[in-house]
């Protein structure tokens, strides 16, 4: 099926929001959840620290029996116990006293400060001290981090190494996250061949998109599964519609030609329903979005850089959204160094190097340059009320290491 009129790109978005779904939960160690999205709020069995603890190697110390001593000035305090790690003392320090104490270990009664070991010296029970402190000194007071009770990490909360350290702090082994969406990427095409230092050029081109597209999945927090069909109707409609009750998303590159129906839309289009096939963008016109089986498929071009963006704009972000996290592309603003035309009614996602301040547009960017992406870190994105920019505005642009998983 050929739908003639494009669709326009807020249009396009409106109508795959209506089908976005959210994958189910489960329960996992938190030693696996790197990268993963809470599915549930986080809030702490625990007070951390758990006690007065001591932030340095030193002495435990009444911080006024300190006041006034200096590299000339000297004051002597007599030790009376040492606390290791993981350790506790009974004893109460007074006046004159100190504690030797190891980073972490609990306070001791009657201490208020603690005096790094490198402004001091000892000498079997004396302690001679050459600088002085102030009252709370080094100290990591209990609960300063997290309270018992507290709310730490919020449902669809992405969870780095920075928040798997805050979920253990509170006390959780196991966690709820959303699932990881399962994958199948569909490469069609009868002239794709597999890299090799010998092809035959007059008719056969290296399939590269199993690779990109691939590698796009996984960096929006997907599993993926691959196969390549060849252009055989019957073969790509029944795959399509058995990946669509074995997986949680179905995309397909190749096989969607807007001039005319081709094999991959037409087979979407029988099986199921066809949302819509041809956006008003620049690269990327040919994309399409059907629903079978109650499971979304995206139908990319088999063009390289056309499906690259294709995928960034419509399914990253449901991949994102599928797995609770709401996101939106991250729009800094550049200075472009050049001209760029072009044409009402469209949005063109310009493939461009951006620096802190300025950002210059790719200029040989057909559908097919792989290397333009190479040579990219960004896209300008141009409105479809704008029929261009000139040299010296100040343009949107998307960086590409901020639409990655773990740049979101």
């Amino acid at each position: 099926m050929f739908l003639s009129k494009l669709t326009s790109l807020n249009d396009a978005i409106l109508k795959l929001n209506n089908y976005q779904i959210i994958m189910d939960t489960e329960k996992i160690n938190i030693k696996d959840s790197y990268m993963r999205v809470l599915a549930e709020d986080i809030k702490s069995f625990h007070n951390s620290p758990p006690f007065d603890k001591s932030a340095m190697d030193g002495y435990a110390v009444i911080a006024e029996d300190t006041f006034g001593a200096s590299n000339n000035v000297h004051k002597n305090l007599k030790i009376i116990d040492k606390i290791g790690a993981g350790d506790f003392s009974d004893k109460e320090i007074h006046s004159g006293e100190a504690i030797l104490i190891a980073t972490g270990a609990p306070i001791p009664k009657g201490a208020n400060g603690v005096i790094m070991a490198e402004f001091t010296s000892s000498d079997e029970d004396t302690l001679t001290i050459h600088s002085q402190i102030t009252p709370g000194e080094n100290i990591s007071l209990m609960a300063e981090d997290i309270k018992e009770g507290q709310l730490v990490l919020e449902k669809n909360t992405l969870i780095r190494p920075q928040e798997m350290g805050l979920i253990a702090s509170a006390g959780f082994k196991e966690i709820e996250v959303y699932k990881k969406p399962k994958v199948k990427l569909i490469v069609t095409g009868s002239e794709l061949v597999e890299p090799s230092s010998e092809v035959d050029t007059r008719s056969k081109i290296i399939n590269s998109n199993q690779y990109t597209i691939a590698a796009m999945i996984k960096s929006s927090g997907a599993d993926v599964d691959v196969i390549h069909l060849s252009d055989d109707y019957n073969a790509v409609k029944d795959h399509i519609n058995q990946a669509s009750k074995d997986y949680d998303l179905v995309i397909t590159t190749g096989g969607t030609a807007i001039s005319k129906g081709d094999v991959v839309v037409d087979a979407v289009d029988e099986i199921g329903e066809l949302l819509f096939h041809g956006v008003a963008m620049r690269p990327g016109k040919p994309v399409g979005v059907g629903i079978v089986n109650d499971t979304v498929v995206f139908t990319l071009s088999g063009q390289p850089v056309a499906a690259m963006a294709q995928f960034d704009i419509f399914a990253r972000i449901y991949l994102f959204r599928m797995q609770g996290l709401d996101y939106n592309f991250n729009i800094v603003k550049r200075k472009s160094m050049l001209k760029i035309p072009s044409t009402l009614g469209r949005v063109d996602f310009i493939r461009t190097y951006s620096d802190n301040t300025n950002a210059r547009h790719i200029l040989n960017r057909g559908s097919g340059i792989i290397r333009s992406m190479v040579e990219a870190n960004s896209y300008i994105i141009i409105d479809e009320n704008n029929e261009g920019i000139n040299k010296g505005d100040m343009v949107d642009v998307v960086l590409f290491d901020s639409i990655n998983w773990n740049g979101n």
